[in-house]
């Protein structure tokens, strides 16, 4: 293998692929990237055999070949490279990879790409296509809600299903449930309901941020228990979670005593400074809603915590409620986490008692519901 590709897009290259790279393993091969040339092109690709990452980069081929480099000592390596050509070379025979830049002149012992697991090769023709930004926003919206209990591991994934043009993603961790619905430009030519993890779709909302890519493509391949996205020049293949996910739509109540209506970004920050003081205890934040006593005054929601080691903090929020005065206590990051993906000015929460759950949702969008389960007030 010789090779000549820029040290920029080598280096960007490394950074995406590494995070699938495992870090704990008894398969010394799972530690390194495959540095394989492909059509012209230079392909890296890792893989923990949950998550497998490939990137595809521009490259000058002068000879064919592959091998797999030690992941971390190469990055480290091409991060600390001049902003030039970087040429590389493998010696077949001792699978050791030359890396020339500039002045910088390197051998690093490598592993056989015989021995790196194979990846598939999926048929695009059948993908389910997203528009990236879109496909981002619903999983920054659903994913946070997942469970990190590895004792249930169909909680750790994201429900994602696909009817025509209608696709849903859910999560659920047994205290809150995330549930974002989206229209496909173009009809997906079989249904799809799969499990997957949520830390696959998280690092794939990674990779779309850092790339221009307008549309993303998903492919469920047959009988293999994985799922393949490409955008662009990457793609992902993750594991599917083997298991039925709970029927959500049972948990979502059909009714409400009282809706209240604040600004996103002033329930937000409330929530952020009850959380120093909630932190320090048993987490609980207390919504005091309160119905306008005359026509002068405006309806008020108070949102106070209290630790008995650092003190207590309230901010009192104007707001419209419609229904009746209620007192409520929610577990603050869980509120807090759903009020930093909501994107609109203002925000609905949705209460019937105390002990029942509070539904939460973007105002004047109905493409995401959020559910929360209460806590109890001491």
């Amino acid at each position: 293998m010789k090779v000549t590709v820029l040290q920029e897009n080598l280096a960007q290259g490394l950074g995406v692929v590494s995070r699938a790279v495992s870090p704990r393993t008894t398969l010394p091969v799972l530690a390194n990237v495959l540095v394989a040339t492909d059509e012209g092109r230079l392909r890296l690709s890792a893989t923990n055999l949950e998550l497998g990452i490939t990137c595809w980069i521009g490259a000058k081929i002068e000879e064919e070949g592959s091998t797999t480099v030690p992941a971390r000592t190469f990055a480290d390596l091409v991060h600390t490279l001049p902003s030039d050509q970087v040429h590389l070379s493998l010696d077949v025979e001792t699978q050791t990879l030359n890396v020339r830049c500039g002045t910088s002149n390197t051998d690093i012992k490598c592993i056989d790409s015989q021995e790196f697991p194979p990846f598939p090769v999926p048929e695009m023709d059948g993908a389910v296509r997203f528009k990236a930004d879109e496909f981002k926003e619903m999983v920054q919206q659903v994913t946070f809600a997942a469970s990190t209990d590895e004792a249930r591991p169909v909680l750790m994934g994201v429900s994602v299903t696909v009817d025509g043009d209608q696709v849903t993603m859910a999560a659920a961790d047994g205290f809150r449930l995330s549930v974002r619905t989206a229209t496909l430009d173009t009809p997906a030519p079989q249904a799809v309901n799969i499990i997957v993890p949520a830390r696959a779709l998280n690092e794939l909302a990674r990779i779309l941020s850092a790339s221009e890519e307008e549309e993303i493509a998903m492919v469920v391949p047959d009988g293999r228990g994985q799922v393949i996205f490409r955008a662009g020049n990457v793609e992902l293949v993750s594991q599917l979670i083997e298991g039925t996910f709970p029927d959500y739509k049972q948990i979502i109540p059909r009714s409400y005593t009282s809706r209240t209506l604040v600004a996103t970004e002033s329930l937000l920050k409330a929530c952020k400074q009850a959380e120093i003081f909630a932190r320090e205890g048993t987490n609980v934040v207390r919504l005091d809603i309160k119905t306008a006593r005359s026509e002068m005054e405006p309806s008020e929601v108070e949102v106070s915590a209290i630790s008995e080691e650092t003190g207590k903090n309230e901010t009192i929020i104007e707001a419209t409620v419609d229904g009746s005065d209620l007192l409520i206590a929610f577990n603050v990051r869980f509120l807090r986490e759903v009020l930093e993906v909501i994107k609109t000015p203002n925000v609905a929460l949705e209460t019937t008692a105390p002990n029942a759950p509070g539904v939460v949702r973007p105002v004047g969008d109905d493409r995401f519901i959020h559910v929360i389960m209460p806590m109890h007030l001491g």
